[in-house]
Formats: structure tokens, C-alpha cells, sequence
């Protein structure tokens, strides 16, 4: 429990950080209508610009409210249409496109307007006459073989209405994908359609879909460049191209359209996804237009500009200016709110259906295509990733606003390049996902930080309230004062003592937890006693674990021989005990279960003073020299020796102390290695000639060790063997089995002799 607390504050942002990455990558609907909502708000501050006076124009011959007043209602004669074909194409249109189904017979026509008076009386031999007269819709047919290239418009649906299949002159090739692969990009798969009337499409030069398939929230973003059909026989399903896309084709006069892939030669950089398997763009003769993985185009919306519009009354009776329409590409639709041919777009919720044609008409023939690149999916997770974890490291060391901070640098330059790459490249970034995905972990971060901090006040008070080390209390006596928050750098060696095996010890009194608690006392006040009549500092007990210092609040001279002496005389006062508690068990005829310790020394800088908050606080110590003690006792048992001190301790209690190098080890937390020893006795001790020659050997030893000569070292590990009592001969053992498992998995030849810990 207390490990989890320790690293909540990275875990619990990191599985927000992870969540978001999931999100990101899977992109489930609610997550691409906020990206529509950026996108929207970017095409409405930055508009694509209209180019009236382009070389190719594109018109709209516009059935309004004004035309139906003038020349009643819809549906006109075929015989008016044919009339605004003549006059287009005559004004030099280049291609003509219906925004306009003429799915039935012409009921103007007078064979059919003649079946209308048969309730006449006496009209017999009229209609007779009349069903003589030419059929408007075969003389439209006509107008239509004649003046080509004129377009005609179809409706896809799902409703599976298919009176017959619709003609489409053109032909599909794929490169890249196969063309089953293309099928399945291409969606939705309609099985219906509103068609016109074969003896139109016959005639007509071309014949495309003018569907517009609506995003969740009813808005036309993306316009589809091909359809699919299931004709119901069970077979291969039939492509056609929208309405626009089959102007291009027919006014170029090419058959085949080719669909390519990503990755090929028209096909790089097309998809969000990187799916080598989806549509990356669509060749029409000298026009090859990119598109998204299903075969879809952006619309980037000027908004309505009325001077795309001629008045089908004015087309009708000539009275508009042919340079207006000559060369370009005509469409043949309505605004008129009556014919619900009204759609919604991120800039305009009343927008002609045939204006949004318009604007692609003119996107294609400008070349101006919005993209969502292939990398965009790469930048938004790189963002989340890197400001994510860039928050993690930071909220620790920084500090809540500091990080604030850093976090609104790094959000308003997403919006930066988001907004530069939408107005300079026409590319779509997400800045706003990424961004509250930080927001989400800084939040997280910052309010597990702050309980955190909140927690370790209460317990740093009540600590305070029950202890203080008896020098502290000395000097608070004599300086109230002193009670405030604030500390100091200063050299000062840590001790950490912690009993061994208690796991095995504790359960022996499963059945008397008061007689465990009677032990721990029994062993920590000797054990303390060693400390503090040294002139040491109790920083805290840890259960079975003592942390102390030397060198403050009071100065100690020498404190690393002074703790170097508090060491072995814990060493004499455990010995002590145990042997009071061995007669003690044999008294009563239990097992008795001896008492081992593990200590660790080390000097260092370090932060040293009354830390907490202002109203209770604790005189602590904080820095790496610390951790680093801790690290060493946690090693004193895999080396098999009772004191581990590191190597600033060792340089000043040299002289006056037997020690031994154990290792280079990069103890665990560290990445930089430190050489480690074991002290094992008083300056009489290493005076002693036994102590001098085995020092030399245990030298020689480890150069052997450190060159790799494993023969060499286990023939001097065998003469060291019993060696001072046999005080090191655990360490020779655990060096006997690294040399063992070093013969069979050598080092690298480089190798300097570092051991890279994996415990603490």
C-alpha cells in the first residue's frame, strides 16, 4: 500500500495518459464530432476565397423562387429544359450537369396531357388528335444526344426501390488495391435509386449521383467522389462517380477513372490511417484529386456567393451574359425551399444542395484540397504522448503553476501549428483533443499531489507531537525560535539498521502480539543507546528499521568514524542481547530464533531542517547522500557481510578502521556507480598482521575479478576462505557464484566491474 501511494502520482496520469492514446487511436464517434467541431470553427474564421473570374467558371442555373413565379410550377416541360440546354451550350457552357432527377414521363407532354381530358365530353376525337403530337420526352432526348456533353443526376438510397439499374458510360480501374478492397472502403452500400428515365440516359453523354451522405449531426462535410450500388441479382456490385465527378470525365472525354491506393504513385500521402488498403485519390483524365481513405472530399465552404447563380427564368429567355458561362461547368439545380433541396454545412445551415456541388466543381478545378495527412494521426499522439509525460516529470519538481505553465506554452503552440497548417497547407490537425488530454492529466497530477501533500502534513505533525531527538530538544530549549520551517546543506552520514528475517521472527508470535512488540523494544533501545550516546540524531524508527544521522543539528568532528564506531558497537550490543534471549528460550524450552542485522553507511551532502508546513513540521533530512545509505543496507545481506559503508565514509574512517572494497555497484535508483565496502572492525584490528596480508590477497582478488580471470580469482577466493574468523566468508561465496555464472555468460570485454543491482 505504501508503494502505491508512493507512485500514485505518476500511475494515476500515466492511465490517463494511456487512455487518451487509446481514444486517439481508436477514434469512436464522440471523439470525431469534437473534431469536426475544430475543423467547423477553422473553415468559419478562414473561408476558402471565391474566385469569380476563374479560367474554367462554375455556374448554377438556379430554379428559385423568382423562376417558379414566372414560369409556374415544377416540374416544367421537357421542352423548357431542352430550351436552357440550347441556349447553355450556344453561350459556350462547356458541359452541362442536372442537380435533377427525371425519373417520369413529362405529363406536360400532350400524349400524356391527353389522357388528362378524358372527362371531357365530347373531347374524343381531340385526344385522338392530340396523342399525334411529338413527345416532349423523345424531342428531350433528342436535345440531349445533340448537345452533349450534357450530365445527368441520379439519387442513391437504402430503401431498395430499384426500377432499373442506372447507365454509366465510364469505367473504374484500381491501382494499388484490388477491387474488392476498394468496395470495401467505399460506404455506405446503397441498394436503391431514383433514376432517370432510360431514353435520357441513353442519350445523355454521362450520368452521376448528386447523393450527399450527411455526417451524425445532419451537416455535409465530406463529399463522396465514388458510390456503390448492390444491384440485388447477387453479384459484383456497380461504382459510380458523383455528378461532379462524371462532368469532369465526360467534358475531357475519357472512358476509364482510376481509384489508387495509398502509397502508389497519385496516392502518398492520402490517409489519416496509413491503411495501405484504403483510397488515397481519383484519377479523371488530366485530373487526379485526393481524397480521404474512402474515396471522400473535404468541402471547404466559401458560403453562398449569389454570383455563381443564373436565374433559369433569365436562362430561358437569354437574357443572361454568355461570358459568364462560357468554358465553364454549368449545374442545373434549385434553391427554391419548396423542392427540399436545402443541406447544412459548417458555415450556412440553408445551403443549396447544388451549391455544395459547385464548390467542389471549383475545389477540383483550383486543386484546392483539405487533407487530414497520414501524419496527423502520428503528430496528435506524439503531442499526448510527449506533453503527457513531460507534465508527469514535471509536476513533481515544478510545482502546480510552474507546470500550468509549461502546459499553456506547449497547448497554445499546438494551436499554433494546427492553425498555420490549415491556412498555409490546407492540412486538418486536431490541436483541442491533445490538449485536453493534457489538461486531464495536469488535473489528475496536480490534485493527487496536493492530497498527497495534505497527507504527509498530518503525519509529519503527529510525528512531531510525539518525538524529537533529545539533542533538537536541548537547542529549542535554548532557541524557540528555531521552530520554523527552513533547513540547510551540510555533510552528514546516514545510518540505516534493519533486523533480518523478521518476516520468519513475526510469525512466531502470531499467537502474542504483545510479546513481538516487547521484542522490537528490547531491540531498539540497546541499538539506540549505541547512537545516541555517540552524539547521533534518531531521525525515525521504521517498525524494525532505525534511520539516524550525525553532523546535526549539532556539529560532530569526524562524524564518519563517529558513525563507524556507533556501527560496531550496534554489532557488541545486539551480540549481548541475543545471548540474554538464547538463555532466556532455553529456560522456557522454545525455539530460539537469534536477532540479525544489516546496516548501512554513508556520507554525503544533504538538506537538513524543519520540513512540513507552518503549523507542525519534523527536523528531517532530505538528498541523494540518503537514499543511498538505504540502498546499501538493503545490500549488506546479498554480499554477506553485516556493515556496507560507501566510499566517502570509507575515505575518512580509513585510517582508524579495518575495511574491504566489496564491489562497483549501480545500486538500484542510480545510474551512476559507486564503490562499496564492509567495515569490520576497530583500528586494532586493522593494524594486525592477519588483517594486513588478508587485505592484500582480498586486493588481488578483485583486480583478477575486474580483468576477467576467473581461474585467478577462485584459486585466491580458495586461500581466503576462514580468513578473519571467518567474517567474510558469505561475500566469498557470493562472489564464487558470480564468477561461476560469469564463466558460463561472460561480460562484455569493455566491462569495467560494475554490478548493476536489480534489488533494493
Amino acid at each position: 500500500m505504501r508503494q502505491i501511494e508512493k507512485f500514485l502520482p505518476i500511475w494515476a496520469p500515466l492511465l490517463i495518459l494511456a487512455a487518451a492514446l487509446y481514444i486517439r487511436t481508436s477514434q469512436p464517434s464522440w471523439l470525431e464530432q469534437l473534431q469536426f467541431f475544430v475543423f467547423d470553427t477553422m473553415m468559419r474564421e478562414a473561408p476558402r476565397d471565391y474566385v469569380p473570374d476563374a479560367d474554367i467558371p462554375v455556374r448554377i442555373v438556379d430554379i428559385d423562387e423568382e423562376s417558379l413565379a414566372a414560369l409556374g410550377q415544377w416540374p416544367w416541360s421537357r421542352i423548357k429544359i431542352a430550351q436552357m440546354i440550347v441556349n447553355l451550350r450556344q453561350a459556350g457552357a462547356a458541359v452541362i450537369a442536372f442537380d435533377i432527377v427525371f425519373a417520369e414521363a413529362d405529363r406536360l407532354s400532350p400524349p400524356n396531357a391527353a389522357d388528362e381530358w378524358s372527362v371531357l365530353a365530347g373531347a374524343d376525337e381531340l385526344i385522338a388528335q392530340v396523342k399525334q403530337l411529338p413527345d416532349f420526352d423523345a424531342a428531350f432526348a433528342q436535345y440531349l444526344q445533340a448537345y452533349n456533353p450534357v450530365v445527368l443526376g441520379f439519387v442513391l438510397s437504402q430503401d431498395g426501390r430499384l426500377p432499373h439499374v442506372p447507365k454509366f458510360g465510364g469505367t473504374f480501374a484500381t491501382k494499388g488495391l484490388s477491387a474488392s478492397d476498394a468496395r470495401t472502403k467505399i460506404q455506405p452500400l446503397y441498394n436503391g435509386a431514383i433514376t432517370n428515365l432510360p431514353i435520357f440516359e441513353a442519350a445523355a453523354s454521362g450520368n452521376g449521383t448528386f447523393s450527399l451522405r450527411l455526417e451524425q449531426d445532419g451537416l455535409v462535410r465530406r463529399v463522396p467522389t465514388v458510390f456503390q450500388l448492390d444491384k440485388g441479382d447477387g453479384g459484383e456490385t456497380n461504382l459510380y462517380p458523383s455528378l461532379v465527378v462524371e462532368a469532369f470525365r465526360t467534358v475531357q472525354g475519357v472512358e476509364t477513372m482510376i481509384v489508387y491506393a495509398s502509397g502508389t504513385a497519385h496516392g502518398a500521402s492520402g490517409l489519416e490511417s496509413g491503411d495501405q488498403s484504403g483510397i488515397a485519390a481519383i484519377q479523371i483524365g488530366a485530373k487526379t484529386v485526393p481524397t480521404d481513405r474512402f474515396g471522400r472530399l473535404w468541402l471547404h465552404s466559401t458560403g453562398h456567393r449569389p454570383e455563381r447563380y443564373l436565374s433559369a427564368k433569365d436562362v430561358l429567355t437569354g437574357e443572361f451574359d454568355p461570358a459568364m458561362v462560357a468554358g465553364g461547368i454549368v449545374l442545373v439545380g434549385t434553391s427554391a425551399a419548396g423542392l427540399f433541396d436545402l443541406r447544412s454545412t459548417a458555415l450556412q445551415s440553408q445551403y443549396p444542395g447544388v451549391e455544395i456541388h459547385a464548390e467542389i466543381a471549383e475545389q477540383i478545378i483550383a486543386d484546392h484540397y483539405l487533407q487530414r495527412p497520414a501524419v496527423a494521426l502520428f503528430y496528435e499522439l506524439a503531442f499526448i504522448l510527449g506533453l503527457g509525460i513531460l507534465l508527469i516529470a514535471a509536476m513533481p519538481r515544478l510545482g502546480a503553476l510552474k507546470s500550468a505553465i509549461l502546459g499553456a506554452v506547449c497547448v497554445a503552440g499546438a494551436f499554433y501549428f494546427s492553425w498555420f497548417r490549415f491556412t498555409e497547407d490546407l492540412q486538418l490537425f486536431d490541436p483541442v483533443f491533445p490538449s485536453l488530454s493534457s489538461l486531464a492529466i495536469y488535473l489528475t497530477g496536480t490534485i493527487i499531489l496536493f492530497t498527497r501533500e495534505e497527507a504527509q502534513r498530518r503525519q509529519i505533525r503527529g510525528a512531531f507531537a510525539q518525538y524529537l531527538s533529545p539533542a533538537l530538544v536541548e537547542q529549542l530549549a535554548d532557541q524557540p525560535e528555531r521552530l520554523t520551517l527552513g533547513g540547510e546543506t551540510k555533510t552528514l552520514t546516514f545510518l540505516f539498521c534493519d533486523v533480518r528475517g523478521f518476516t520468519t521472527i513475526s510469525e512466531s508470535f502470531k499467537g502474542n502480539p504483545q510479546g513481538l512488540t516487547v521484542l522490537i523494544n528490547r531491540f531498539l533501545t540497546p541499538l539506540t543507546n549505541c547512537i545516541l550516546e555517540r552524539q547521533g540524531t534518531i531521525d525515525k524508527y521504521m517498525g524494525d528499521c532505525i534511520m539516524a544521522f550525525w553532523n546535526a543539528p549539532l556539529d560532530v568532528a569526524r562524524h564518519p568514524n563517529v558513525a563507524c564506531d556507533s556501527a560496531l558497537a550496534m554489532f557488541e550490543a545486539l551480540h549481548v542481547l541475543n545471548e540474554v534471549r538464547r538463555g532466556e528460550a532455553e529456560a522456557e524450552g522454545v525455539p530460539f530464533l537469534p536477532l540479525n542485522i544489516g546496516i548501512g553507511l554513508n556520507t554525503g551532502e544533504c538538506v537538513v531542517g524543519n520540513m512540513g508546513s507552518e503549523q507542525r513540521f519534523d527536523y528531517s533530512v532530505l538528498g541523494d547522500a540518503v537514499n543511498l545509505a538505504s540502498r546499501l543496507e538493503g545490500q549488506s545481506k546479498g554480499y554477506g557481510v553485516g556493515i556496507v559503508i560507501g566510499g566517502d565514509t570509507q575515505a575518512e574512517a580509513e585510517a582508524d578502521f579495518a575495511t574491504l572494497e566489496l564491489d562497483r555497484i549501480a545500486v538500484k535508483g542510480k545510474a551512476e556507480a559507486v564503490t562499496i565496502f564492509t567495515l569490520l572492525g576497530r583500528k586494532d584490528m586493522r593494524q594486525s598482521q592477519e588483517f594486513v596480508d588478508h587485505a592484500h590477497s582480498h586486493g588481488a582478488l578483485l583486480a583478477a575479478y575486474r580483468g576477467q580471470d576467473w581461474a585467478g580469482a577462485e584459486a585466491i577466493l580458495a586461500g581466503l576462505r576462514g580468513g578473519l574468523g571467518g567474517a567474510m566468508d558469505g561475500y566469498y561465496a557470493m562472489l564464487a557464484s558470480r564468477i561461476s555464472e560469469y564463466r558460463d555468460n561472460p561480460p562484455p570485454t569493455d566491462w569495467d566491474g560494475v554490478y548493476v543491482a536489480t534489488s533494493k
